[in-house]
């Protein structure tokens, strides 16, 4: 796919699109958990302080203890992660855990049973997620305030949210796969009907059908409507361009049946030479006029042309061997009888007499004619054992009055107008050095199916 390619953009645009939404639910995801992980943390913070208060009692001295302390390991272990501490007639209670540390709870005005959430600083400078709450103590304890907190290291919870993405990013990473490649087997199946255009439009260019038709998408058929109109108003130029060219080649045909009379006058005045110049020029004229009118005929019945390769080929031969360049030459034909090409018969014999004539007039015995399919074409090849021409000069000899020998008969236009004709049909013609002689390639597009 080149850079100009409409699916190579929808493929990097919507793969793009892809990647920037996962990484947007990636990021979404990862906050609804850690705002659910602190959720959780804050009830389990919650059930722990329950614990912390339910356990505070009065020794025999009359001080506050804490008789019942909570079972979780982390409270016992030096800098666990997990603290508890109590404030109660100016004491500090506090858990193992903390050490020598204190939770620096901020000046709070609460009611009795309220709670606050804070962030503070913990024993080893990390954040700790606390939880406190303000009582009284019962009367058999003496009513009295007490504020109790319990904390727990943010960097456990942080810790589980990189485990949470860490494991997210594989299933992300799939995910994405999976969604480029649905999304490139949606562009291949919504770019289909455009492939169908460009089928269709090889079978207008082949003949085989004449417009695009409206079997497609909604969103394609004002493309193939436009198309067909363009087609059609085409079509319409061609034809009144034809019609032109036949009206302008009959216009010349009175003027030179006209000279034609003056030469027969200037003849039978005994002026023999003039007469011979005027109908020489008269007959050149007038193969250019029958020319164009074959060419406008062809313009105006382009699309059903279709003729016998053999069968012209044949009819071609009966001529020139009939000539006095060919009826001494050894004719070798090789074409298979179901070989059809899509040009009017007159058309192909234009071209093939004309290659035809100028292969027996410079071979030395032999001529050869062969024909073979290749892919959407017909290859037809002429080839002589004569002298050939100079390589060098191969590529002149289709151009409008260039002639290998200019001591020779003959005008120069009978290649150029092969070539011509042929690239109007959509072919083209090739010189190229025979092993001896000359060798020349006619190709012409395969005929469209009968109908």
């Amino acid at each position: 796919m080149t850079p100009y390619s409409l699916r190579l953009r929808l493929l990097v645009t919507g793969a793009i699109s892809v990647v920037i939404a996962l990484a947007i639910a990636a990021a979404g995801i990862s906050f609804l958990f850690s705002a659910h992980v602190e959720r959780r943390a804050l009830a389990e913070l919650s059930v722990q302080l329950d614990q912390v208060l339910s356990g505070v009692e009065r020794d025999s001295e009359g001080q506050i203890y804490l008789s019942n302390r909570p079972a979780d390991p982390r409270f016992n272990r030096p800098l666990g992660g997990l603290y508890w501490q109590i404030l109660v007639e100016g004491r500090l209670l506090r858990s193992r855990s903390l050490w020598d540390h204190e939770i620096p709870l901020p000046v709070d005005d609460l009611p009795d049973g309220g709670e606050h959430i804070h962030m503070l600083e913990g024993p080893d400078g990390q954040s700790l997620l606390t939880v406190e709450r303000s009582v009284i103590l019962p009367r058999r304890l003496g009513e009295t305030p007490m504020r109790a907190a319990v904390a727990v290291d943010r960097a456990e919870l942080q810790a589980a949210l990189r485990d949470f993405a860490s494991d997210l990013l594989p299933y992300l990473l799939i995910l994405a796969a999976v969604l480029i490649l649905a999304m490139a087997a949606q562009i291949a199946i919504g770019l289909r009907p455009l492939g169908r255009v460009e089928a269709r439009v090889g079978d207008i260019r082949s003949g085989r059908s004449r417009r695009l038709g409206e079997d497609f998408p909604t969103e394609v058929i004002p493309l193939a409507t436009a198309v067909d109109a363009l087609l059609a108003e085409r079509e319409a130029e061609i034809s009144r361009a034809g019609m032109r060219a036949a009206d302008l080649a009959h216009g010349f045909k009175t003027p030179l049946q006209a000279l034609l009379g003056e030469a027969g006058r200037l003849r039978a005045n005994g002026q023999e030479s003039h007469a011979a110049a005027i109908e020489e020029t008269v007959e050149a004229m007038r193969g250019h006029v029958d020319r164009e009118l074959m060419r406008a005929r062809a313009s105006l019945h382009r699309k059903a042309a279709r003729c016998n390769v053999a069968d012209v080929a044949e009819a071609v031969l009966r001529v020139l061997r009939r000539s006095a360049a060919g009826n001494q030459k050894h004719w070798e034909v090789d074409i298979a009888p179901e070989l059809a090409v899509g040009a009017e018969a007159g058309e192909l014999t234009e071209m093939l007499g004309a290659i035809a004539e100028n292969a027996a007039r410079h071979s030395a015995s032999r001529v050869a004619i062969v024909a073979r399919p290749l892919g959407q074409q017909v290859e037809i090849r002429i080839e002589d054992d004569g002298p050939g021409i100079p390589p060098e000069r191969l590529s002149e000899m289709t151009r409008r009055g260039a002639r290998a020998d200019e001591s020779a008969a003959g005008s120069g236009f009978g290649l150029a107008i092969a070539s011509e004709l042929a690239e109007t049909l959509g072919g083209g013609l090739e010189l190229r050095p025979g092993n001896p002689g000359l060798s020349v390639r006619l190709t012409l597009p395969v005929a469209p199916p009968e109908t």
